[in-house]
């Protein structure tokens, strides 16, 4: 059964926004790195993983995904074949945005919503 199990939301400003979501929700920070063009912090709330990503450039392609400014980027499901999900992402109208081969393959939805699918465990999630 495939579940959501990652929220990634872009940010402008990387410590406030951490700053808000650990004081007012009291979400733990798991780790920070760089991906690509941007620096994501992963948080959780001890169920899903709830990234913020802020990018080197508004102008960057994948910044551009989802639109611009501060808002949800994309959010990521489970699911055990990820070529068959691709297959059926495709069929149903979607369009696959990543390259063959990447841990999270991202999909554009016809709704216009931008999603990624990932196996079990990317996320660790419980």
């Amino acid at each position: 059964m495939s579940r959501i199990v990652h929220l990634a939301v872009k940010v402008d400003d990387l410590e406030a926004a951490t700053r808000f979501y650990t004081e007012v929700f009291g979400f733990t920070e798991v780790k920070t790195g760089r991906n690509r063009q941007h620096i994501s912090r992963h948080m959780t709330d001890g169920h899903i993983d709830f990234t913020l990503m802020k990018y080197d450039s508004e102008e960057s392609h994948e910044a551009q995904l989802a639109g611009p400014g501060p808002r949800l980027h994309h959010w990521g499901v489970t699911v055990d074949d990820q070529e068959l999900a691709a297959e059926k992402i495709k069929q149903y109208g979607g369009e696959i945005l990543s390259a063959k081969g990447e841990g999270a393959l991202k999909f554009r939805a016809p709704d216009g919503t931008i999603a990624e699918v990932v196996k079990p465990g990317r996320y660790n999630e419980k």
